[in-house]
């Protein structure tokens, strides 16, 4: 049979992720320190397994309705209201997702046309411009630069829209760069909006981890971008639940109503077992998750300082759990740096293009790890610096 024939074109011309293929060769050599993946390295709190577990013991194992448990849903708008001053109601405007990552996608899905352009701030997170390719969308990369630390400029924006655009990735607290998006900004951005019939995408999977006395501020907070923003989160960073699969999506409700038709088709419901526990986590958890994100900001310093000690200009990033250092004093590729590094030394990252051509020049590094992890994996970067000086 002619498989290509057969299979989808959209399909077959994606590219593998870059972050899979440093993955596949860290996993098989031995003595591998990878840096590479974007999991916590604690444990699901407690209290959250045992909600979990409780579930099963109750026998909770049927579905839910499709857009999630009430009782959920009802907590995820007391949190949002709680933490970022955000107001959804529980009954239309809440969808309960497996994870973030199908939140993304039911929103690109259920608004784009083939021909729509989406607008996607480079570098981020490697899923949006091929989920949003697969629907026939033309996607339109607005590059950000270190100079404005790696944030989304207004006038960079207004540039790039025209009258196709259709959908705007917001993608902050930011992966890979660890950026975030201050009030100032995100008004200047919703100026530039307010006249379009542009779509925000705002993934805030990371907006509880932000460092520094100022906390995250949602751009569906700012005047007037409510009603045009759909909100993307989810349990897998803040409450250590990658496994557990569950996110939501928060948006006005004719939206909701229309994305929860894909959803209802593709999924039926998110994991019974995953949502109970997640009321506990929205509920009981927010020591817990600033604890994480305290552990989280000693290893940011640590790397930001070590990586400037040694030679890798470093970004001082303020979300998230990535640092992305500059490797352009090599004058070696962002490819070829993490190729020989994992060579020669057996230490994985991942090179900034997989987040986009305007990652060429930089490297992300998870700090989700321990600080020993952490400093064993710097030294042979200093090592691997220093001998290629010779």
């Amino acid at each position: 049979m002619d498989y290509s024939s057969v299979l989808s074109e959209r399909v077959q011309e994606l590219s593998p992720s870059g972050i899979r293929k440093f993955f596949d060769l860290a996993s098989e050599m031995e003595g591998v320190i990878s840096l590479g993946v974007g999991e916590p390295d604690f444990k699901t709190p407690y209290s959250i397994r045992r909600a979990g577990i409780e579930s099963l013991e109750k026998g909770r194992t049927w579905y839910t309705a499709n857009a999630g448990l009430k009782e959920l849903k009802v907590e995820i708008t007391n949190y949002l209201r709680r933490r970022f001053e955000l107001d959804y109601n529980p009954a239309d405007e809440v969808i309960v997702t497996v994870g973030g990552s199908e939140a993304i996608d039911l929103a690109i899905r259920s608004l784009i046309n083939p021909g729509d352009e989406v607008l996607v701030p480079e570098p981020c997170f490697v899923a949006y411009a091929p989920i949003a390719a697969l629907t026939g969308a033309k996607v339109v990369p607005i590059p950000t630069r270190e100079e404005d630390d790696f944030k989304l400029c207004a006038a960079a924006l207004k540039e790039r829209i025209t009258d196709k655009s259709k959908l705007l990735i917001f993608p902050y607290p930011n992966n890979p760069t660890g950026a975030v998006m201050r009030q100032k900004e995100l008004e200047e951005i919703a100026g530039v909006l307010r006249d379009t019939n542009i779509i925000v995408l705002s993934d805030e999977i990371y907006a509880e981890l932000t460092y520094g006395e100022r906390r995250h501020v949602s751009i569906a907070s700012i005047e007037g971008m409510r009603e045009r923003t759909i909100l993307v989160s989810g349990f897998s960073k803040a409450y250590a639940m990658t496994g557990w699969r569950i996110g939501y999506v928060c948006a006005p409700a004719p939206i909701t109503a229309q994305m929860l038709k894909v959803h209802q088709y593709a999924i039926m419901c998110s994991p019974t077992t995953s949502q109970y526990a997640a009321v506990t986590a929205m509920r009981s958890c927010d020591d817990e998750i600033r604890k994480m994100a305290d552990e989280y900001d000693v290893r940011r310093r640590l790397c930001v300082g070590e990586f400037n000690r040694i030679g890798l200009h470093c970004f001082p990033a303020e979300g998230a759990f990535y640092v992305f250092p500059s490797i352009k004093s090599t004058g070696m590729s962002s490819d070829e740096f993490c190729q020989e590094l994992l060579y020669s030394k057996r230490v994985a990252v991942v090179p900034g293009t997989a987040f986009g051509a305007a990652g060429e020049g930089y490297v992300r590094v998870s700090y989700s790890y321990s600080v020993s992890y952490l400093v064993n994996a710097i030294k042979r970067i200093e090592e691997f610096l220093q001998e290629r000086k010779g």
